[in-house]
């Protein structure tokens, strides 16, 4: 414990003497953080694989650093944002980029149009599924055991890692409300499809566990049916969400949180719910307050008119993207991610996390 607050003291004395001090430079909270999810968080990994759920090229990434990394924002995920905020001094590299000592600092397993189910998207061609999100990762703590040379070395370093997992948009998206493409809509109740994608869920988390996760973040499934295309599918007048597709959501959430009672009672296990639906309800209440002037509408890829979601390849953005809250017509704006992140990283209200935040859960 001394050593700890030793280090944390010399951490803030650094701090303060940034004005005597070019560069400055705490560790980071946790050794690594390790993502799995869909196009809300993936950052390049879609881009080596034969998929229409690509994000490589303008004006994607028109506000961030590297351009067009395959991110499906203007700038900045919300995971990005989390990752600042946990102190590292780079963003979490894709897996598909990431091998040897890398991995030691964690990495991002997301897929564009993945889903926690195996068919989920599969009309957008290729995917990495959340099961193989989970094998990936596998692999992943494997190269970590041979690098540290014993399986207690990494299980110890994994042990104190942050890892979220957001999945289930698209099992909603591009699953159950594409009657088109897929039939479970018409084959369970919502309550019926929430308990079957619970029971999968679980079976993941449990993989991960076994292999070492233990401080665990999930992410809740947003307000889809807020969306600019499902607005363009299913609201009147283009501004009201769709109950229906919103209704289901909120009982897979709860699910979610079911959940995370459930694996909290495993030994070690730290699990917590990000109710990613309650502030991205709050965002689109009080757009004003946060500065949106645009809440129903992307930047570019307004809507499904010839079908497009995602932006056409260097189409020119809207000049206010702050203003909007949507950056096409499914994905949130980097401003708007900035908001979900911090939220997620400290929560502003006691409904933005259970059982705790993710600044909390690093502590731990």
């Amino acid at each position: 414990m001394e050593t700890m607050e030793l280090g944390r003291l010399t951490c803030l004395v650094a701090v303060a003497l940034l004005a005597l001090a070019t560069v400055a430079r705490c560790d980071p909270q946790v050794p690594c953080y390790f993502i799995f999810g869909d196009s809300l968080v993936d950052n390049g990994n879609n881009n080596y694989i034969v998929s229409l759920a690509r994000a490589n090229y303008p004006p994607y990434g028109v506000d961030f650093p590297g351009g067009s990394s395959g991110r499906f924002t203007n700038g900045l995920t919300t995971v990005d944002v989390i990752a600042q905020l946990l102190g590292f001094d780079n963003f979490i590299p894709p897996y598909a980029e990431t091998g040897g000592d890398q991995l030691l600092n964690g990495v991002n397993f997301a897929s564009a149009a993945a889903g926690i189910r195996a068919e989920t998207g599969q009309q957008l061609g290729g995917r990495i599924t959340f099961a193989g999100q989970v094998q990936n990762y596998q692999t992943a703590v494997q190269t970590m055991v041979n690098i540290l040379g014993d399986q207690d070395t990494a299980s110890n370093r994994l042990s104190q890692c942050i890892f979220s997992v957001g999945m289930g948009s698209n099992d909603y998206l591009n699953n159950y409300f594409q009657p088109a493409f897929y039939s479970t809509g018409s084959r369970y109740t919502p309550e019926q499809y929430s308990e079957s994608l619970i029971a999968d869920y679980r079976r993941y988390l449990q993989v991960m566990y076994s292999y070492g996760a233990r401080k665990v973040a999930l992410i809740g499934v947003g307000q889809v049916g807020c969306a600019p295309n499902e607005l363009a599918r299913y609201s009147p007048d283009g501004t009201t969400c769709v109950e229906r597709i919103d209704s289901a959501i909120k009982i897979f959430n709860r699910g979610l949180v079911r959940l995370v009672n459930e694996m909290n009672s495993l030994p070690g296990a730290h699990f917590t719910y990000i109710n990613a639906y309650n502030i991205f309800a709050d965002i689109l209440a009080n757009a004003g307050a946060y500065g949106f002037t645009v809440p129903n509408a992307g930047c570019c890829g307004v809507g499904r008119n010839n079908g497009q979601v995602t932006c056409l390849p260097y189409q020119a953005p809207c000049a206010n993207r702050d203003q909007h809250i949507f950056w096409d017509a499914f994905h949130p704006s980097e401003a708007a991610n900035i908001i979900v992140g911090r939220r997620s990283y400290r929560a502003a209200s006691p409904n933005d996390a259970y059982p705790m935040d993710i600044a909390t859960l690093a502590s731990l």
